[in-house]
């Protein structure tokens, strides 16, 4: 019998290190109406400013793929998903508030009101 090649063990945390680094997002639109692209273009500056090389957008246009709406259970445009790193988060609008959307993605935590 021949032996199994023995697995590195270093590589496995090192790849969960980069997965919980990196953002998987997801933006679903309908066409090229204004908010769709209010909602691509506040992403893409986001992203730029806070995840600078660690991040993936990939739009989904429903007008032209309906059936992906239900995988991600799509029920407002535009929407975004970020599907990595888990836990799987959603904010429908068009990103224009900076503030929200950077604690909607775990980039910065919620204020709290300090009485």
């Amino acid at each position: 019998m021949s032996e199994r090649p023995k697995r590195k063990t270093r590589a496995q945390p090192v790849r969960r290190r980069q997965a919980a680094n990196f953002y998987d997002l997801r933006l679903y639109v309908a066409g090229q109406t204004s908010r769709s692209l209010a909602a691509l273009a506040n992403l893409r500056t986001i992203c730029e400013e806070h995840l600078h090389g660690r991040y993936r957008i990939q739009v989904i246009d429903l007008l032209e793929h309906p059936q992906l709406a239900k995988g991600d259970q799509i029920l407002a445009l535009p929407t975004l998903v970020r599907r990595l790193p888990e836990p799987i988060r959603k904010l429908v609008g068009d990103l224009s508030d900076t503030e929200r959307a950077l604690v909607g993605l775990d980039l910065r935590p919620a204020r709290r009101d300090r009485r």
